[in-house]
C-alpha cells in the first residue's frame, strides 16, 4: 500500500500558471511605485539608461544555467520563507517611508525569497553571480550621487588640467573650473565621468562573468572598471581643453563635445578587452580567448513541468500566501499622506532683524533646477560695524522621492572653493532642545578671497552636523512621524585680508546668536 506525500501530489497543467501569473501581478502592484521610480531614471538620466537591458542580461545568464534546475531534489523550504518575509518587510518600510531605494532594495530581496524558496539555496548560489547584475540596475541614493559626483569633477579637472599644461598650454585651475584665459571650461556635473562609470561597472561585472579564470583576475577587471573610468575622462576633459586653445570654442559645446564622449566610452570598452587579453596571455597561456571569454552555454535543459515538482507547487503556494498579506497590509497604509506642517513661506524672512539690514539675492534657474528645493531664502546681511553675512536656508517640504538638501561640502567645491579647514563648533550662547547649537564650520579659499562658513541641517525639531545622521533620521521619521521634511541653514561670511581672522569668526556668531530663534516659523519643529 502505498502512501501520498505532499511531494508526490499531482496537479493540474494550469495550476502552476496561475500561481505563477498571481504571484507577478500582486508583486507588481506592490512594488509598482519604486519600479515607475527607477524606469524614470532609465528613461530620463544617462547614467542609468544602461538600466532597462540589465534585466534581460540577467534572464539571459540564468537562462544558460537552466541545467541546474532539472530533477531539483527536496529542499528546506525556511530559508526562502525568511527572504522572502524579508523583502516583503523592507517593502512596507520604504513605504511608511516612501524612500524608493528601500522599496527598489526590497524588490531584489523579494525575488531573490522566490527563487530560494522555489529552488533552494544550494541552486540559487549557482545563479546568485548573474542575479547580481540586478543590482547595477538600482540607482545610487541622492546624496551618495551628489558626495561621488562632486569628489570625481574635483579629480577629472585635476587630472585634465595636467594633460593640458603637457602641451605647453598654460592654465589656471580653480575648484572645477579650467581656466584657459580667453575660455572657461567648467567641469560641471555632466561631466563627472560618472555617464561612464555605471555602465562601465555593469560592463564589467558582465565581462568578469563570462572570464572563465581565477577570481582575482575577475574581481581585478571589475574593479579597474573605476580607475579606467576617472582616468579616461579626465583624458577628455584635457584633451577639450587642448582643442579649445586651438579650435576655438566650439570644441566645448554641441555634437563634437558629444561625440568626444562616445569615443571615450568606446576607448574604456576596449582597455577593458585589453586587459582581459593581457591577463588570459600572462596567466591562462594554454586556452584561446574563444575559450576563455566564451558566451557558450551549458548542454542540458529542463521543461517547465520539470521545475513544478511537488515541493515547488508548496513553495509556490506559500509565496502566494505571503504576497497575499503584504497586499493586504499595503491596502491598510495607502490612505496613510505624508504630514506636511504648517509653516511662513522664507520670502516673508524679515530684512532688518537687530542691528542686521539685509537686502534680498536669488538663485537662479540653473541651480534651481539641481537643488529641486521647495523654499528658499538668500539675503546678504550687514551691520553699524561694516560686518556682513550671507544669509542661506534652503527648505524641502518632502525629501521622500530624490529631492533631498544639499550639504555645502560637496556643493562648495564645485564652485572653484578650496576648503582649508572643516571642523565642529559649539555656539554655547545659542540654545537648541538639545543643549548649546552645533554647526559645521568651514574655512574656504578662491584666489586670494578667503571665507569663513557656518552651515547645519535644521529638521524636524533637530539641529544635525553630520550629512549621515540627517539621512537616518530622515528614514525614521517618515516611518514614525510620517514626515520627511527640513532645512539647510548656511550662514557665510568674508574674512577680509588685513583683518584678524577672529572677527569674523565674531561675525557669524553674533549673526547666528540673532537669527537662530526666529528659524522655527519658516522651519518646523
Amino acid at each position: 500500500m502505498s502512501v501520498t506525500t505532499p511531494d508526490t501530489l499531482t496537479h493540474k497543467p494550469y495550476q502552476p500558471w496561475l500561481v505563477l501569473g498571481l504571484l507577478l501581478i500582486l508583486s507588481l502592484y506592490l512594488f509598482w511605485d519604486g519600479l515607475a521610480y527607477m524606469t524614470q531614471f532609465w528613461l530620463g538620466s544617462e547614467e542609468y539608461s544602461h538600466g532597462i537591458l540589465l534585466p534581460f542580461v540577467a534572464v539571459y545568464f540564468i537562462y544558460q544555467k537552466k541545467h541546474v534546475f532539472y530533477d531539483i531534489p527536496p529542499h528546506p523550504l525556511w530559508p526562502g520563507v525568511v527572504l522572502l518575509a524579508a523583502g516583503l518587510l523592507g517593502l512596507m518600510a520604504g513605504e511608511l517611508s516612501s524612500l524608493f531605494i528601500i522599496v527598489q532594495y526590497s524588490l531584489l530581496l523579494t525575488l531573490a525569497g522566490f527563487l530560494v524558496l522555489h529552488l533552494g539555496m544550494a541552486r540559487f548560489k549557482s545563479i546568485a553571480a548573474p542575479f547580481m547584475i540586478l543590482f547595477f540596475t538600482i540607482p545610487l541614493p541622492q546624496f551618495l550621487y551628489n558626495n561621488l559626483s562632486s569628489e570625481l569633477q574635483l579629480i577629472s579637472s585635476q587630472i585634465g588640467v595636467a594633460v593640458v599644461r603637457l602641451f605647453g598650454i598654460s592654465v589656471f585651475l580653480a575648484g572645477n573650473v579650467i581656466d584657459l584665459g580667453s575660455y572657461k571650461l567648467q567641469v560641471v556635473e555632466a561631466c563627472s565621468g560618472l555617464r561612464y562609470l555605471f555602465p562601465l561597472m555593469s560592463f564589467a561585472y558582465i565581462c568578469a562573468y563570462m572570464f572563465k579564470a581565477k577570481f582575482w583576475m575577475r574581481a581585478l577587471v571589475f574593479i579597474s572598471s573605476m580607475p579606467i573610468t576617472v582616468l579616461m575622462n579626465s583624458f577628455r576633459i584635457g584633451v577639450i581643453g587642448v582643442l579649445v586653445e586651438y579650435w576655438g570654442d566650439g570644441a566645448a559645446e554641441g555634437f563634437l563635445h558629444d561625440f568626444e564622449g562616445w569615443i571615450v566610452f568606446m576607448a574604456c570598452t576596449a582597455l577593458l578587452a585589453l586587459e582581459i587579453w593581457v591577463l588570459n596571455k600572462i596567466f591562462i597561456k594554454a586556452r584561446s580567448m574563444r575559450d576563455v571569454f566564451s558566451l557558450a552555454g551549458t548542454p542540458g535543459g529542463v521543461s517547465f513541468g520539470a521545475l513544478w515538482s511537488g515541493t515547488a507547487m508548496k513553495s509556490g503556494v506559500i509565496a502566494l500566501s505571503l504576497v497575499l498579506l503584504a497586499v493586504m497590509v499595503s491596502a491598510l497604509m495607502d490612505s496613510r499622506g505624508e504630514i506636511l506642517p504648517a509653516r511662513e513661506p522664507l520670502a516673508a524672512f524679515p530684512h532688518n532683524i537687530g542691528p542686521w539690514n539685509g537686502s534680498p539675492d536669488r538663485l537662479d534657474d540653473l541651480t534651481l533646477s539641481t537643488l529641486k528645493l521647495t523654499d528658499y531664502v538668500i539675503t546678504n546681511f550687514s551691520n553699524g560695524r561694516d560686518e556682513q553675512v550671507n544669509f542661506y536656508v534652503a527648505y524641502y517640504q518632502s525629501q521622500r522621492k530624490g529631492e533631498s538638501v544639499h550639504s555645502p561640502r560637496s556643493c562648495i567645491p564645485g564652485g572653484g572653493w578650496r576648503i582649508n579647514d572643516f571642523s565642529k563648533k559649539s555656539l554655547p550662547d545659542i540654545a537648541t532642545h538639545e543643549g548649546p547649537l552645533t554647526v559645521n564650520r568651514l574655512e574656504i579659499q578662491l584666489g586670494d578671497t578667503r571665507q569663513l562658513v557656518y552651515y547645519w541641517f535644521q529638521q524636524r525639531g533637530r539641529v544635525i552636523t553630520s550629512e549621515y545622521l540627517v539621512k537616518w533620521y530622515l528614514f525614521w521619521d517618515a516611518l514614525t512621524r510620517n514626515r520627511s521634511d527640513g532645512a539647510l541653514v548656511r550662514l557665510t561670511t568674508l574674512i577680509n585680508k588685513d583683518d584678524d581672522p577672529r572677527k569674523a569668526e565674531q561675525s557669524l556668531m553674533d549673526f547666528a546668536k540673532t537669527v537662530s530663534p526666529l528659524l522655527g516659523t519658516y522651519i518646523p519643529e
